[in-house]
């Protein structure tokens, strides 16, 4: 039987025994350890790149793509409503590969870190026959931030989304910007029952959330922010932009779930001009669910990226 990554993780997952100093193991954007008595609650999260399958080294910029390594590791970071301070990377260079490249690279890591107030402080650097592989893992402490779960979500909570969607191949795959300043705020602000980032597609990655969390969800296709990659996407290979919308990966946009009452205040909370709008609800039936502008309602699969193997 061939190889499925979420088939895969789900039976990782299944035979994982956290210890007692495990507060939260596999299964989410971070892993939560507490360190022991008088230290807060430490997250861990790491994310790999591979060339020919996250970027193609023929087109992208040996910058690019160190900028792509660090930004969606502290994407997932955002995810959970926190902001890391330190990082480790590893790099498996190509053989042949010129000194010039391997500093491009590098400061496309260090630069996008420093943005983003996080320091690197170690890594390891290996030669392959294979493509280019840049692995980041990312490290600090929650302080007064409580990590923010995809398990939390509750039916009648409000489906809130940050950005637009759709058509990131075009280019934006290699530019993100991870919402980390906005997951923080929106985390001190409301305290959301859950939270994912979009790396997989807007309905994969909500799927997730459902699974976690027990419950199903509805979104209105009309309040489904849809990016202008995605029409030019779908004028491309004539899906709709919003199939783009909902299925294209590689956002980097928050889904965020808070109760009814909160809404208000998170959609009041300053994200630095970052959108955020409702799109949707979470129920009590499950699965994913689509209203069209006339309110008929139809099932939705969570289509979007998977690695097979």
């Amino acid at each position: 039987m061939a190889l499925d990554e979420f088939t895969f993780l789900r039976w990782v997952r299944r035979r994982a025994r956290p210890g007692r100093r495990v507060a939260l193991g596999i299964g989410d954007d971070c892993a939560v350890i507490r360190p022991g008595r008088g230290a807060g609650p430490l997250f861990i999260t790491t994310d790999m790149i591979v060339g020919e399958v996250d970027f193609d080294p023929a087109t992208a910029s040996a910058r690019a793509i160190g900028h792509k390594a660090m930004a969606v590791n502290l994407s997932d970071a955002a995810a959970m409503g926190l902001a890391p301070g330190f990082a480790v990377c590893s790099l498996a260079l190509p053989r042949g590969t010129r000194t010039a490249f391997a500093r491009a690279l590098q400061r496309g890591l260090t630069e996008t870190a420093a943005a983003y107030g996080v320091e690197v402080v170690g890594g390891d650097l290996s030669a392959t026959p294979g493509p280019l592989m840049v692995n980041v893992a990312l490290f600090g402490f929650a302080g007064r931030l409580r990590p923010v779960t995809r398990a939390g979500a509750r039916p009648g909570d409000v489906l809130l989304a940050t950005g637009a969607f759709g058509g990131s191949i075009l280019g934006r795959h290699l530019a993100v910007r991870p919402r980390v300043r906005e997951a923080v705020a929106l985390n001190r602000a409301v305290r959301p029952h859950a939270m994912i980032d979009v790396s997989d597609g807007l309905a994969a990655d909500l799927g997730h959330i459902l699974e976690a969390s027990g419950v199903g969800a509805v979104l209105r296709a009309a309040d489904v922010p849809i990016h202008r990659d995605a029409a030019r996407a779908a004028r491309a290979d004539g899906r709709s932009p919003l199939d783009h919308a909902q299925t294209d990966g590689e956002d980097i946009e928050l889904r965020v779930a808070v109760p009814p009452r909160a809404v208000a205040r998170a959609l009041a909370t300053p994200l630095g001009g970052t959108p955020l709008r409702a799109i949707g609800e979470f129920t009590r039936r499950p699965g994913l669910r689509l209203q069209d502008a006339a309110g008929k309602v139809r099932r939705l699969r969570p289509g979007g990226y998977r690695h097979r193997f």
